[in-house]
């Protein structure tokens, strides 16, 4: 799995960052989730590497506009391309009467379905949100000036490597039945011969996770959501030198994300809605925001729009 930011700016787009979404590209399949849809988003999708008519889930934190402006428009627009079959959107209960106000009062009408969840529930008593045979969610509530949900998505164990030489010099034919052996079932050939595919494959192989929290202030809830993850994507709203304003507007500071990866024992974390008050031109800039939280992880990266890297 990779991820894609597609919006790193906090509140208001700046001239290099848009405003907060990001984007999962799932492995052994084609399809996109998005994390939060901040106006401009389906322009930011434009500009990537990134197909629109790919999305299928989109996962929104919380109801402010930063987060989710540019959701009417995105599925407005594969609505007319006709490149759809089907959206499932996930965030708090207020956002179906948002996107449907949204479409009515601009008399758009889609032509694929959208499937609402709403999350509330599934926070409060710790259930997965999706699950399928590959992969499940869970979100988490965080602490900002209403409600807002922290999203994590965890593969399920993988097969071993596949002993594709082994394979061969016992002269299976390959195809289907390769797949079948490294998913470890015993397969029969025409020539009677029976294998069983613990013979041919190593140990499992752990499967990756990716933890997403914005908008929120520090909070337990961020750590227990983000425990031995691969990657932690985290709000880094302030500096530490404007923790007051943290603590005010319900934010992160680079400390406070830092302390949530290193509490987390998460492996990497990636510090992204930046404040626009730090600039190339400020007193601080975002490189001295990655040096406080290095300081705490040194694990850590600063995301900027566009910046796309592997999960592990």
């Amino acid at each position: 799995m990779n991820i894609t930011f597609l919006g790193t700016s906090s509140g208001v787009p700046t001239l290099t960052r848009n405003v907060s979404s990001l984007a999962l590209k799932l492995s052994q399949k084609p399809d996109i989730w998005l994390f939060d849809c901040g106006e401009g988003t389906q322009h930011q999708i434009m500009k990537s590497n990134l197909k629109s008519s790919q999305i299928k889930k989109i996962f929104i934190t919380h109801m402010h506009g930063d987060h989710i402006y540019g959701l009417p428009g995105l599925l407005a627009t594969l609505g007319l391309s006709g490149n759809s079959n089907g959206i499932d959107l996930y965030g708090p209960s207020d956002l179906q009467n948002f996107v449907s106000s949204a479409l009515k009062n601009s008399y758009c009408k889609l032509s694929f379905p959208l499937n609402f969840f709403k999350v509330e529930d599934y926070a409060l008593n710790n259930e997965y949100l999706f699950e399928d045979d590959k992969l499940t969610v869970r979100c988490a509530n965080l602490k900002h000036r209403l409600p807002a949900y922290g999203y994590r998505v965890t593969e399920k164990d993988k097969p071993g490597r596949f002993d594709i030489e082994k394979a061969k010099q016992l002269n299976i034919p390959p195809g289907p039945i390769y797949s079948k052996l490294q998913s470890g079932e015993m397969i029969k050939l025409d020539d009677g011969r029976t294998f069983q595919g613990s013979d041919f494959s190593g140990k499992k192989r752990k499967g990756e996770s990716f933890v997403y929290c914005t908008d929120t202030i520090f909070t337990n809830r961020a750590v227990e959501l983000s425990k031995n993850a691969d990657l932690l994507v985290h709000e880094a709203t302030f500096s530490e030198k404007d923790e007051s304003m943290a603590y005010e507007k319900l934010h992160s500071t680079t400390i406070m994300a830092a302390k949530t990866a290193l509490l987390s024992n998460t492996k990497k974390l990636i510090l992204t809605h930046l404040s626009p008050r730090y600039t190339r031109k400020s007193p601080i800039m975002p490189s001295d925001l990655l040096e406080e939280a290095k300081n705490i992880f040194p694990n850590t990266f600063l995301a900027s729009d566009f910046f796309t890297t592997e999960i592990k």
